[in-house]
């Protein structure tokens, strides 16, 4: 077991590469959903947004060939290596119980709009 562990062991710099590109993307786009095509609970947020019609970034992991690199950067920074792994305005939210959450307390709509990310006037 001990070989199986060191073999998918990133190097330092690919962390940080995969840490910068991350950041980046988070940085760059109001609303970011890490995901996983085959997730469950990534696709209940991501449905959730559309309902809500929030516009958002999907980052589908298991589709990006850094995406274990990304997943490990994003556990680094985030201390949640699960997705989805959910940032509003370059604020990390955490997963799906979370975002469902905040949407539940009547908070998701604001985060959402303050972001950005709505196709819609809430005020309308």
């Amino acid at each position: 077991m001990g070989s199986l562990l060191s073999s998918n062991k990133l190097s330092q710099e690919d962390t940080q590469m995969a840490l910068d590109k991350v950041k980046h993307i988070v940085s760059s786009t109001p609303v970011v959903v890490f995901s996983k095509t085959y997730c469950g609970y990534c696709n209940r947020v991501k449905q959730l947004f559309a309902q809500l019609k929030a516009s958002y970034k999907a980052i589908e992991l298991d589709q990006e060939s850094d995406g274990g690199e990304m997943q490990a950067a994003l556990a680094e920074w985030t201390g949640q290596r699960t997705v989805p792994n959910v940032f509003i305005a370059g604020t990390h939210i955490g997963g799906c119980d979370s975002v469902i959450a905040k949407y539940q307390a009547g908070q998701l709509l604001n985060l959402l709009s303050d972001a950005g990310a709505m196709t819609v006037d809430l005020n309308a």
